[in-house]
């Protein structure tokens, strides 16, 4: 699978940028625009044949040639019951109230932000505009309200012009055209005042088990497949509909555990390029085979009975490798533009690369830390896969002739990219994201031959000096790499190329495991350098449009592509095999669509043979603001990032709030009498070998139970926690999990004790539950009764 890096920051490219850590605690940022929303409760968009009528929204709105004819048709119906003589005076105020529908902010104009609000008969007027329409053209009201409650009040203005008076003075009309906050960069991809990219999320699957691959079939009917790492795949349908009875279950054979951070498992699958006439599915696995661990590369054939199924016993091994260590295991498989089959093995475990003289992936005769590619077409007679031709290794007799690049760590999830939808600039290009050792991760794009640095380098930075310095190492070096202030272990992600979202058309969207960052790369065609945006889930009322929402579960384990190009990611709240928390989001702009209509398309039809079950998302953590009449700009916390959608995170968040204010009143003290309710900083020993003297500490904090990360972790801090438990003394204290893993999230990190604290909230330690640590750097205790 993937693992984290451990110690260490760089400043390499990105290292001296900041980034707001926005996951688990809220953040409170400035406005610096507003959010469009059209009556339909969706993003505006680009008319693609402009406006007629309604010309000042032809670049943006919400109107389609259709709507537009259809309000100039309501337009003259209006002013033939006008008197020549007002005609060209109120064709103006006329015209500009019918188009109100058309404005990128006509959910805002018709108050109908919310869908469970009626919508009002005008867009809000600005009180100096509505009382110079009524002045100035009270006969045209009448039809223009066309009956309804309007209709009585005309002949009143303070009445008229105090129903349809919008209050908020940014967005009534026409005070919103000349808004620099609402008119600036209308449509593209919102920013906060940081420069981080706002967007919103769509969950469209939950209740996996370590999620490690999303993929589709390309046959036209739009399923996707969900692989968890137990080694079972899942059907979804277009519908979002899962189908019971799992495409492939291989678990039995599936070499995994449910410890959080085992790297082994069911690892990755590719569906042929011609999977509608061949049938044929290859995955990536973990084996054990008389105490030997192996990665396993298989090809399925689908079932002849159900085409929602793979032949069990039609599995033929394609490629099988010793693995000497249980990390570092790869686990990516894709086609290539090109029609052959691309595998992504690490390096072979450890630290730094520890084999042979140069390490597996300098070593061109080993198959670890590769980039493989071989040709599993017309495969039905003779060898399993033949060798391309033009593989670059292929007639040195000193490398094997599979490999098409090498020097890489631990390559965790690549992608093919599309193509520019319209000129298909940067088709067939092979992105990756490789998990670096100490300091780095790095983003790669794979050239055939290319020598990928590891382990002479980590990112842009020297690892191995001596190899570093070798002439000969010609590598290749990363488009963009992060020190590990920001993230712990890379997951590649994807071009997007979809069609919904047309903002993000080029963005590489990617993310990191541990920190639960999102993150985007931008490419300057002129230079061919790449830029680097963070990314965070839009705050207030931005994602508040239906179904989406501004939170996700924190360890990103992968990225995926629909068959329509959408663009999604899998993560989950607990990394282990075994907890059912992984979640599928698919990644949406809230600044701008694709005109209605533009993104459809016709499933083939999909025979369904076992039971369906229909998709519900998880109950939303935050509710929809209240309606009120200020300006609608939400002030909830930002939802950017890794927020867990459960009630311990409601709660912990309302405690910190009391905690921060000073609210609790027993002082943090901590207690080690259970009662009903523990205090917060009660202390409690978990993991499989604990004991009453021994065990993974895990601390209640805002009305959770969760474990302390060990870095900094010492024996002074371990003092404190014996001695909340009655022991005089702290005989070792533990790190790296070695007592098993805690349970509930990890909520503390640089703890640093002086030994003499009441309780471990007392010690200076990072804000609770801003960590960059897993399960597997949990912090123990051993207790007992002789001073250390």
């Amino acid at each position: 699978m993937r693992e984290a890096g451990t110690g260490g920051s760089g400043s390499g490219r990105g290292g001296s940028r900041t980034w707001p850590f926005c996951i688990l605690l809220p953040c409170v940022l400035p406005l610096v625009s507003g959010h469009p929303q059209c009556l339909d409760f969706k993003p505006p968009f680009r008319p693609p044949h402009g406006l007629a009528f309604c010309t000042r929204y032809a670049s943006l709105g919400c109107c389609e040639s259709a709507k537009d004819a259809e309000i100039r048709s309501r337009f003259y119906r209006v002013m033939d019951n006008v008197d020549y003589s007002l005609y060209h005076t109120c064709a103006v105020f006329v015209q500009d109230i019918l188009c109100g529908e058309c404005s990128p902010y006509a959910a805002h104009l018709y108050d109908a932000e919310d869908p469970s609000t009626p919508i009002r008969q005008l867009p809000g007027l600005c009180r100096e505009y509505c009382s110079e329409l009524w002045t100035k053209c009270r006969p045209v009201l009448p039809p223009l309200v066309e009956g309804g409650p309007l209709l009585d009040l005309v002949p009143n203005r303070r009445k008229f012009c105090q129903a349809v008076r919008l209050q908020d003075l940014d967005y009534c009309f026409p005070h919103l055209l000349t808004n620099s906050n609402l008119t600036r960069n209308l449509g593209a991809v919102s920013e906060d005042t940081d420069g981080c990219l706002q967007l919103c999320l769509e969950e469209v699957a939950n209740g996996l088990r370590n999620p490690v691959a999303m993929v589709h079939a390309g046959d036209g009917t739009h399923r996707f497949f969900v692989a968890e790492q137990l080694g079972l795949v899942w059907v979804y349908l277009h519908t979002r509909a899962r189908l019971d009875k799992p495409f492939l279950n291989i678990s039995q054979a599936v070499l995994t555990s449910p410890w959080e951070g085992d790297e082994r498992g069911f690892l990755g699958l590719a569906f042929h390029p011609g999977y509608r006439h061949t049938g044929k599915v290859y995955v990536y696995y973990s084996v054990e085979l008389r105490l030997e661990e192996k990665i396993r590369i298989s090809e399925f054939t689908v079932s002849s009975d159900d085409m929602n199924v793979l032949d069990h016993r039609s599995e033929r091994i394609i490629l099988e490798v010793d693995e000497p260590a249980s990390n570092h295991n790869g686990g990516q498989l894709l086609f290539g533009d090109d029609g052959f089959l691309y595998i992504f093995t690490g390096d072979g475990g450890m630290a730094g690369d520890p084999f042979g003289k140069y390490g597996n992936s300098q070593n061109k005769s080993a198959l670890l830390g590769k980039v493989l590619r071989v040709d599993v077409n017309h495969n039905h007679r003779g060898p399993l896969y033949r060798i391309p031709v033009d593989n670059p290794f292929a007639r040195d007799p000193g490398a094997r002739p599979e490999v098409y690049a090498y020097g890489v760590r631990n390559m965790w999830r690549c992608s093919v990219d599309r193509g520019d939808p319209l000129t298909k600039e940067g088709k067939g290009r092979i992105f990756c994201g490789d998990v670096g050792q100490n300091k780095y991760e790095e983003v790669d794009i794979i050239e055939k031959g290319r020598n990928y640095g590891w382990k002479a380098k980590e990112g842009f930075s020297c690892y191995d000096k001596k190899l570093c310095a070798n002439s000969s190492l010609n590598d290749v070096l990363p488009i963009f790499a992060y020190p590990h202030s920001v993230g712990k272990s890379v997951t590649g992600g994807y071009i997007y190329r979809g069609c919904q979202s047309p903002n993000l058309n080029g963005l590489y969207i990617f993310g990191d495991f541990m920190s639960g960052r999102l993150m985007a790369l931008a490419e300057d065609s002129r230079s061919g350098t790449w830029h680097d945006h963070k990314i965070c889930m839009g705050r207030g009322q931005t994602c508040l449009f239906p179904g989406l929402c501004n939170q996700y579960h924190r360890y990103i384990i992968s990225f995926g592509e629909d068959e329509a190009g959408e663009l999604y990611f899998l993560s989950t709240r607990i990394p282990t095999s075994t907890s059912p928390t992984g979640v599928v989001y698919k990644i949406v702009d809230p600044s701008r669509r694709a005109p209605p209509r533009k993104c459809r398309y016709a499933p083939l039809a999909v025979k369904v043979k076992s039971k369906l079950i229909n998709f519900a998302p998880r109950p939303r953590l935050s509710k929809r603001p209240r309606k009120k009449q200020g300006r609608p700009r939400g002030r909830g916390r930002q939802g950017s990032g890794a927020g867990n959608s459960t009630d311990w995170f409601v709660e912990l968040l309302r405690s910190l709030e009391k905690l921060q204010a000073g609210q609790d009143g027993d002082g943090g003290r901590g207690s080690v009498e259970v009662a009903e309710i523990p205090v917060d900083g009660a202390v409690r020993l978990a993991g499989v070998d604990s004991g009453p003297d021994r065990g993974t500490v895990e601390v209640y904090v805002g009305g959770v139970w969760g474990t302390v990360c060990d870095d900094l972790w010492d024996l002074r801090s371990a003092r404190v926690v014996c001695r909340q438990l009655g022991f005089p003394a702290a005989l070792a204290a533990y790190r790296l999990a070695e007592l098993g893993a805690g349970g509930g999230p990890v909520l503390l990190d640089d703890v640093r004790c002086r030994g003499g604290e009441d309780n471990l909230l007392q010690c200076p330690h990072a804000p609770v539950a801003e960590i960059n640590c897993s399960h597997s750097e949990d912090a123990g205790v051993l207790c007992g009764n002789a001073r250390s």
